[in-house]
């Protein structure tokens, strides 16, 4: 029957124009199209909320370039950062691009800027601001405008006097003209499609009682300025603890606009959590606690958008690697919206440090192309939605019986020794054709060989699909896991049918389907 191979296996994703379908709304936990379709939001960040108030790569490359690998990496969304005084404080606002980077002393990207934008370097901050939407616009972008902080600069800390409300640099009321003002200037910009209304609270002065207070009200005004947009809120503790919302929901006058967002990064777990424990067991026990804040809104109906995610993509970073391929189970598992942090490559300046490379970024150091093409392809699988509309199929099904089905046959997924590749057969009673999911991850595939030794399936070194002895169930910390992580996800990408997706984590590859070749 051929022999299962994961080199053969990369799935090439068609997206349809979803931006002459806009605007977007809520149905329960999806959010659809005008015409009631499911669109999937899979963002990345672009960073405009630092001192220099430009989105940065700008120095680097023409606006539309940059546009087009945003497109040509998958994404159909930027979450678009903004620092209030942007659009509240009208001297830093009606600055010049120029003018701006002359107060900061950046004279070689003012040289860039000239040379790759020239029809920026002289307007005022909130118009280059503009401008870059309507690229995006021009490209088939959706745009997420996200308020980052109230002053520009870094962040986040608990200690930056940016984090809630009555902080130094976070006046509500201020917050509230703001929101207002910038849901107005986009009131009509097709490809805006959603207004995240805080980045990440936190700090000392943050409590619910104070949420419930202001969220909302940014919430109204967002929508009575502009009605088409999303309007997206924040949880507490850097946006990791949406866990109050189940005690109490939000009251606002409008409906089908709600989202809810979550961040999550591995070093959120802890800086070596994934090097002091058993993988499975970590990730087991860090998807509990996302579930438990923030995950369990899809089950009451919520859109749930991970506004920002990411690794050191140099690869060096353990802890992040193995988070990474957790996370993208989880993600995939609640098909959730999501944003990837970040598109930046280098930026302008931070931190004092004038073109610092950023090594979450999609981009290059210079904005040239990926930066890690590898780790595009890891989340290529997460950029087109499982459930809802769309094209595409995978070929398996999981039944009740707990085979592994190839679609529209009577072959299911055996085994018969460890160490050997898997096969088809007809006959699916015994427990060589039987799989389930287990360990704390619950990413191992396992079956029974006739003798009643488990297995699981795993990846070869020459990228077969074999099955083996189950690796890392144990307490043991300095096991990778990975080769034999895969996922069982619903998905009616081929019909209006729910069926089983069976996904696998490949290391350098990610998330991927598997199938018969050969």
């Amino acid at each position: 029957m051929g022999s299962f191979t994961a080199s053969s296996i990369l799935l090439l994703f068609l997206f349809s124009s979803v931006v002459t379908s806009l605007p977007l709304s809520t149905n329960s936990r999806w959010i659809v199209n005008d015409r009631g379709l499911r669109v999937k939001l899979a963002c990345v960040n672009w960073a405009s909320h630092m001192e220099p108030v430009l989105a940065e790569g700008l120095s680097k490359q023409p606006m539309d370039t940059i546009a087009k690998r945003i497109v040509s990496m998958g994404f159909n969304c930027v979450r678009f950062t903004w620092p209030l005084y942007l659009i509240t404080n009208d001297s830093l606002a009606s600055l010049t691009v120029r003018q701006s980077f002359q107060r900061l002393d950046l004279l070689e990207s003012i040289a860039g800027i000239e040379a790759n934008n020239p029809s920026i370097i002289d307007v005022s901050l909130i118009k280059a601001f503009q401008t870059v939407v309507s690229s995006l616009g021009e490209n088939n972008v959706m745009v997420i405008l996200d308020n980052h902080i109230s002053k520009p600069g870094w962040c986040c800390s608990n200690l930056d006097d940016n984090g809630f409300f009555g902080d130094k640099y976070f006046n509500p009321d201020l917050w509230i003209t703001g929101l207002t003002r910038m849901a107005t200037l986009f009131n009509g910009v097709t490809n805006v499609v959603g207004m995240s209304l805080r980045n990440e609270p936190r700090g000392p002065k943050q409590n619910v009682n104070d949420w419930y207070k202001y969220m909302p009200k940014g919430a109204e005004a967002v929508h009575k300025a502009n009605p088409d947009v999303l309007v997206i809120l924040s949880g507490l503790s850097f946006d990791r603890d949406l866990s109050f919302i189940q005690d109490q929901r939000v009251k606002l006058t409008f409906s089908g606009k709600l989202v809810y967002e979550a961040h999550w990064y591995g070093f959120s777990d802890g800086q070596t959590t994934w090097l002091d424990d058993n993988p499975n067991e970590v990730c087991g026990r860090v998807a509990t606690y996302m579930m438990r804040t923030s995950g369990y809104l899809v089950d009451q109906g919520y859109p749930l958008f991970i506004g920002e995610f990411g690794i050191d993509q140099s690869g060096s970073n353990v802890n992040g690697n193995r988070y990474m391929s957790c996370f993208l189970g989880v993600a995939a598992e609640l098909d959730l919206d999501w944003a990837l942090w970040t598109l930046v490559g280098s930026y302008y300046t931070r931190g004092g440090v004038v073109g610092l490379n950023e090594h979450y970024g999609a981009m290059d150091y210079n904005w040239c192309g990926a930066r890690n093409s590898s780790f595009i392809q890891r989340i290529s699988s997460l950029q087109s939605p499982f459930r809802g509309p769309c094209t595409g199929s995978y070929p398996w099904s999981y039944s009740p019986q707990k085979n592994l089905v190839v679609k529209g046959t009577h072959f299911c997924l055996q085994t018969d020794a460890s160490g050997t590749s898997v096969k088809l057969g007809i006959f699916c009673t015994d427990s060589n054709s039987k799989w389930e999911m287990i360990s704390d991850s619950k990413m191992h595939l396992s079956a029974k060989l006739r003798d009643g030794k488990s297995i699981c399936l795993d990846v070869a070194s020459d990228n077969t699909i074999i099955a083996n002895r189950c690796k890392c169930i144990s307490k043991d910390k300095t096991c990778d896991p990975s080769s034999q992580w895969f996922k069982l996800v619903d998905s009616t990408r081929s019909s209006t049918r729910v069926e089983r997706s069976l996904l696998q984590y490949l290391p350098g590859k990610g998330l991927v389907p598997n199938h018969l070749v050969g």
